[in-house]
């Protein structure tokens, strides 16, 4: 039977820890911002790509910009790249895992959007094929990442490494920066209907 080394008060405290931590990356966060509302404000779209706990978040992000966040506003065009089945065991069965989101942003992507990948480790090279292919399409790319930021740190416009090795950390840090992101689309919302 196996024992579990960490009590709750244990992981509150890592977690409280590496959020504070957080506040240092303030300016690139903030720049990262930027770049995505002027993608969705100038009619362009936000493609999502990442793995496991990953994949579930860049369906959440997406939702939130698609729906609403806090406030009813305009729909978004954000597409996560992790929820068609048909196109999540085809491409892996008639090719390779490592093309599965590279081939989808070259036929979803277009110049002007931005790719946000998710990599908790940053070495996934599914999600570094999605950046590279990106790159060739004259799309933006934000990593959000995990440790040192990996192989895909060198691949995107934008890394925000969350300094840690523990993937549910790094993921509670993403989605408290994706959520912030969110509130930012729903101010500037407010902001262009004044």
């Amino acid at each position: 039977m196996s024992t579990v080394t960490n009590d709750f008060t244990d992981v509150l405290q890592e977690h409280q820890q590496l959020i504070k931590q957080l506040a240092d990356y303030k300016p690139l966060i903030s720049a990262a911002s930027k770049l995505i509302i002027s993608t969705l404000i100038s009619g362009h779209k936000i493609l999502l790509c990442g793995n496991g706990g990953s994949a579930a978040d860049c369906q959440h992000f997406a939702a939130e910009l698609v729906i609403r966040y806090h406030k009813n506003r305009r729909a978004y065009p954000a597409i996560a790249l992790t929820t068609d089945t048909s196109i999540l065991t085809a491409h892996p069965n008639d090719f390779s895992f490592d093309s599965l989101y590279s081939r989808q942003v070259a036929a979803l992507g277009a110049e002007g959007d931005c790719l946000i990948a998710f990599s908790t480790s940053g070495n996934s090279e599914n999600i570094i094929q999605a950046s590279l292919a990106a790159k060739q399409q004259n799309m933006s790319v934000i990593g959000l990442m995990g440790g040192d930021g990996g192989r895909l740190k060198a691949q995107v416009d934008m890394a925000i490494v969350i300094p840690s090795k523990t993937t549910a950390r790094i993921q509670e840090a993403h989605q408290l920066i994706y959520h912030w992101w969110c509130e930012m689309v729903d101010e500037i919302e407010n902001e262009r209907g004044r």
